[in-house]
């Protein structure tokens, strides 16, 4: 068995994966929120004690909460464990921007994907919104767009009249009250966005991509982008699975 997680600015989650690289049970963790106790709960749950772990890799966007997750699984389940941007991950996949300004989350939504022979846009819906271009097995870099969520929290924290609202998709475009313009401003601000940057980056490179969506909007939009989109939640979680090849 093996461990994988992904620590994202907002969440961190952690999946434990059986031989046949299934995931066999996953956990959520507040990435603000991680400390000892916090990781010995989440840890029992996933139910590590007793089972031999022959690897273990993350993903991190805070090196801060990485170092606590690796000693604690060091310290008490002598887990060596690894971070995805410490692995020669030429060997899966072709970097042609550079390595040290892409975020290892974006390098493992690349890998979870890349199949040699198809162009990918991936559209990651979390803290930022994130669009990673993928030329056969070639990484060729991407956009990098406020997050919906926080753009939203934002919002409703320095206006003082507009209210927190639950994002939804709204069937007009105008909007009756201040709840609904909101809604209506986020969801088809987001869309004409997203649209707007796929196109851009087609006619930009001049090739056609399939396109993943991923995240924790996922779902809200996949079903308005005007190109075709294929939703898959554990794309991250995917491409650790595979780069667990490249630990010895």
């Amino acid at each position: 068995m093996i461990i994988v997680g992904d620590i994202g600015n907002t969440e961190t989650k952690i999946c434990l994966v059986g031989s046949n690289n299934k995931i066999i049970k996953k956990i959520n963790i507040s990435t603000k929120r991680i400390n000892t106790l916090a990781l010995r709960n989440s840890f029992k749950i996933l139910k590590i004690k007793n089972k031999i772990i022959k690897k273990c890799l993350f993903c991190s966007v805070d090196p801060k909460s990485f170092k606590k997750i690796k000693n604690f699984l060091f310290k008490i389940y002598k887990i060596k464990c690894y971070e995805l941007k410490t692995l020669k991950l030429k060997k899966l996949i072709n970097i042609k921007v550079n390595y040290n300004q892409i975020g290892s989350d974006r390098l493992a939504n690349a890998i979870g994907v890349v199949n040699y022979k198809d162009n990918f846009i991936i559209l990651d819906f979390g803290t930022a919104t994130t669009f990673d271009v993928l030329v056969k097995n070639s990484y060729f870099g991407g956009v990098i767009a406020p997050g919906v969520k926080l753009s939203l929290n934002t919002l409703s924290d320095k206006a003082t009249l507009i209210p927190k609202v639950n994002l939804k998709k709204t069937k007009k475009v105008i909007g009756l009250n201040t709840d609904n313009a909101v809604r209506s401003g986020f969801f088809w601000g987001y869309t004409g966005l997203i649209d707007n940057i796929i196109n851009l980056i087609k006619k930009e490179t001049g090739k056609s991509f399939k396109v993943f969506i991923t995240g924790g909007f996922a779902n809200l939009f996949k079903n308005s982008i005007t190109s075709k989109v294929s939703l898959n939640k554990d794309i991250t979680i995917n491409g650790l699975i595979k780069a667990t090849v490249l630990i010895k």
